[in-house]
C-alpha cells in the first residue's frame, strides 16, 4: 500500500514544493486534528508498524525493532503513571531519540501533556545548567551519564525543582546512587529496567531503594515478568533464570530478519494449551532473581557471564565492587578465554584521581573487594587507564 510521508512544521508560514516526496503540516492542522476537528479518515489499527528502533544489544550487528502504535501508547501510559507525570512536569530529554528511553521521553510528555525539553549536550556540565535553565522536574538517563554528572557541582536552582531522576540502561552503581541522592535530596529515584524488544519491564518503587538498591523492582503496569529456568519451568524465589516479558509492550519482532526473531519472541511458558491462539513474549536472554518478596535482581546477560576456575561472574558484579571501594570513576569487566582457567578476567579502571592514585595501594583496594566474589585476587589482571571515554 503506497503511504504519504509528512513533514511536521511548528508554524503556519512555509512555502511548500509540489514536487518533493511529502507533504508539509502545519501546527494548526494538526492540533485542530487532534481536537477532534477536520480529522481524516484512516483505516490504521493499533498493530500496525509505527517505528522501526534499531538496538545491536550485545550480539554485535543491529537489528530493526518494529513498535506498533499499541507499544508506543500503552508504554507511554505505563510509565507517566508509575512516575505520575503531568501537565505540570518539565522533562529534560538528553538520551538519543533513537533509544527506546529516548523516545519514551517525548511519548510520556505527549501523553500528559507535559513540557519536553530536548537537550543536544556535549560535556556533562551542560546538562546541569539545562536543568538549572528549565527549571527541569524529570530525567532519565543511563549509569555512564549518571556518573558524569554525580561528579558535577550542582547549583541550588539546577536541583531546586527536580521532582524525580530515574536510571535505565544498566545497574547503576551504588556509590553512584548515593552521590545522586545526596545532590538531589528532594527527588525520588527510580531505578528501571528495560529492552528494547518490550520497552520497559521493571521499575523499583523509590519507597524500596533503601532496602533493595541493587533490586530491578517489580513488573510495571500493564506487564507480567517471568523467571524462566532452562528446561522451560518458572524459578522459585533465590533460583536464576531468564527474564520472560509478557503483555501488550511486546513488539512485532525484528525487520527483516524472521531467524533471530524466532529466536527472541517466543511463547510464554505459562500459557494454557487449551488455547489455540497464539502468543509471543520476549525472552531477553538477560539472567535474574527474584526474592522472597517478588523483587528481582538482574545477575547478567547469558551470554556475557565470566565462567572462571568452576565459577560463573557477571561483569557487572565485579565493575559494582570495584565502585564500592569509591576509588574508581569508570570500570570494565572482561573475560578472555583461558585454556587453565576457562576464562580470565581483565579489569580496566580509570581512578576517580588519575594524580593522586597510587597503583601499589589501589590494586591491594581493588583486589579485596574482589575477594568477596569468591574469586582470587590473583585471577585478576588490572589496568589503569587515565579515561576510558
Amino acid at each position: 500500500m503506497d503511504t504519504e510521508s509528512h513533514v511536521l512544521v511548528l508554524g503556519d508560514s512555509f512555502i511548500a514544493d509540489e514536487e518533493a516526496p511529502y507533504r508539509l503540516l502545519p501546527w494548526s492542522e494538526v492540533a485542530n486534528c487532534a481536537s477532534g476537528a477536520g480529522c481524516p479518515p484512516t483505516t490504521g489499527v493499533d498493530t500496525d508498524v509505527a517505528a522501526i528502533l534499531y538496538t545491536s544489544g550485545s550480539t554485535g550487528a543491529p537489528k530493526g525493532v518494529v513498535l506498533s502504535h499499541r507499544n508506543l501508547v500503552v508504554g507511554a501510559e505505563s510509565v507517566s503513571s508509575y512516575l505520575d507525570n503531568t501537565a505540570e512536569d518539565r522533562i529534560l530529554a538528553v538520551l538519543p531519540l533513537s533509544f527506546d528511553a529516548g523516545l519514551s521521553q517525548l511519548t510520556t510528555g505527549f501523553c500528559v501533556g507535559a513540557h519536553v525539553v530536548l537537550a543536544d549536550y556535549l560535556l556533562p556540565g551542560d546538562v546541569v545548567r539545562a536543568c538549572a535553565e528549565n527549571q527541569i522536574t524529570g530525567m532519565v538517563g543511563v549509569p555512564p551519564l549518571w556518573i558524569q554528572l554525580a561528579a558535577q557541582t550542582w547549583p541550588s536552582g539546577a536541583v531546586a525543582g527536580l521532582r524525580y531522576f530515574a536510571n535505565t540502561g544498566g545497574r547503576l552503581p551504588r556509590v553512584t546512587l548515593q552521590r545522586l541522592r545526596a545532590i538531589f535530596p528532594s527527588a525520588a529515584p527510580y531505578l528501571m529496567y528495560g529492552l528494547t524488544e518490550a520497552f520497559r519491564s521493571t521499575y523499583l518503587d523509590p519507597r524500596e531503594v533503601d532496602r533493595r538498591p541493587d533490586s530491578i523492582g517489580k513488573a510495571i503496569p500493564n506487564a507480567e515478568i517471568l523467571v524462566v529456568r532452562e528446561d522451560g519451568g518458572l524459578c522459585g524465589p533465590g533460583e536464576p533464570g531468564e527474564l520472560v516479558h509478557r503483555g501488550p509492550l511486546v513488539t512485532l519482532g525484528y525487520w527483516n530478519d524472521m531467524e533471530r526473531t524466532a529466536e527472541r519472541f517466543r511463547p510464554p511458558p505459562n500459557r494454557p494449551v487449551e488455547l489455540c491462539t497464539p502468543e509471543l513474549a520476549v525472552w531477553s536472554g538477560d539472567v535474574v532473581v527474584r526474592d522472597e518478596e517478588g523483587f528481582l535482581y538482574f545477575v547478567g546477560r547469558r551470554d556475557d557471564m565470566i565462567k572462571t576456575s568452576g565459577y560463573r561472574v557477571s561483569p557487572q558484579e565485579i565493575e559494582e565492587v570495584v565502585y564500592e571501594t569509591g576509588l574508581i570513576q569508570d570500570a570494565v569487566a572482561l573475560g578472555l578465554e583461558d585454556e587453565t582457567l576457562g576464562h580470565r578476567i581483565v579489569l580496566v579502571v580509570t581512578p576517580c584521581d588519575p594524580a593522586g592514585f597510587d597503583n601499589t595501594s589501589g590494586s591491594r583496594s581493588l583486589r579485596r573487594a574482589i575477594v568477596r566474589l569468591r574469586l582470587r585476587p590473583a585471577a585478576v589482571e588490572l589496568f589503569f587507564v587515565e579515561g576510558l571515554q
